[in-house]
């Protein structure tokens, strides 16, 4: 018989107190829970209040069955920061297995009971899909075996349909409903809480594969979840894609912490690859000179171990 294990969800939150209380009240139905933690990055929309108040008690009279604790932080610190201290928490906690989640994911009902099927991994999660178009990803994925990156749910399922338990097996998308051991935590630790946001979740997953984790996405486990924009742009005639965003902070971020995580776990030659290939996006396939200026000073403040050079975009 399989020993109980203790499960808390770890949910990071900014800002977004709407979003926040629809995951909640759906993670109080998920019956596989013994408690959600809740890292609120320092909000200024009322968040901190609202989670004042649950106090992470549960009372018959308040319909809630699945206990809510939260830390509000004293400045926000990125998804990064976050999940460095609730990951902690957790553990201090005593959970076997932690469920990672942004504020703006929304698993189905189901989705921890069928990842839970899957007890053999390290470090596994569900698909993430579009709210409003559920037949196509959010994060697009690169298969396995090949360079291919799909951005519909039906070419994943394919993929996964010849894997016992509907998997792919060497492919997750973090923290994003994902499930990581306490085993894992204690043999590569906490994620980077320097990273502040856009990379550190990969580079949890590389740490990870380069532990030897076992590591799958379980295609019919599924978080909804708001597009988040052009990811995945096609360039070069649609041979390869680039993760162009709107924002700067997001585009600072990913050229910074893209550059460490290619020169750390593939090498160099895969980091100028990273170069050359933002340089001609924004040369050639989305014209945006600015945008090449602000990824050279993310690359120096990379190779200078320089973190902070984000902070301009919070003010």
């Amino acid at each position: 018989m399989t020993e109980p294990r203790r499960i808390a969800a770890v949910v990071v939150t900014y800002n977004r107190l709407t979003l926040l209380q629809e995951l909640l009240e759906r993670l109080d139905q998920v019956s596989e829970l013994d408690e959600v933690l809740v890292i609120d990055n320092a909000s200024s929309d009322g968040t901190s209040e609202w989670l004042a108040g649950l106090d992470g008690a549960v009372e018959p009279d308040d319909h809630r069955s699945v206990p809510v604790l939260a830390r509000t932080l004293t400045s926000n610190r990125g998804g990064a920061g976050g999940f460095h201290d609730g990951l902690a928490w957790a553990m201090e906690r005593g959970a076997d297995l932690a469920w990672l989640m942004d504020d703006d994911g929304l698993p189905d009902a189901d989705c921890l009971a069928r990842l839970l099927e899957e007890d053999h991994l390290d470090f596994w999660g569900p698909v993430v899909v579009d709210r409003e178009q559920p037949e196509r990803l959010v994060f697009p994925i690169r298969l396995p075996g090949g360079t291919k990156v799909v951005h519909e749910l039906a070419d994943v399922r394919r993929s996964a349909s010849s894997t016992p338990g509907g998997r792919i097996d060497g492919i997750v998308i973090p923290f994003n409903g994902v499930l990581v051991t306490r085993a894992l935590v204690e043999r590569i630790g906490l994620p980077r809480e320097e990273y502040f946001i856009w990379g550190d979740d990969h580079e949890y997953r590389l740490r990870a594969e380069q532990a030897g984790a076992r590591i799958a996405t379980v295609v019919d486990a599924r978080v909804t979840h708001p597009a988040v924009g052009a990811l995945g742009t096609p360039m070069l005639g649609g041979r390869t894609t680039y993760n162009h965003t709107p924002s700067d902070l997001k585009h600072y971020c990913m050229a910074r912490n893209n550059l460490l995580n290619l020169r750390d776990y593939k090498g160099w030659a895969y980091a100028l690859a990273f170069v050359l290939k933002t340089l001609w996006f924004y040369l050639f396939t989305h014209p945006e000179p600015k945008r090449i200026v602000l990824s050279v000073r993310a690359w120096i403040a990379a190779l200078r171990s320089d973190f902070t050079g984000h902070e301009r975009f919070l003010q």
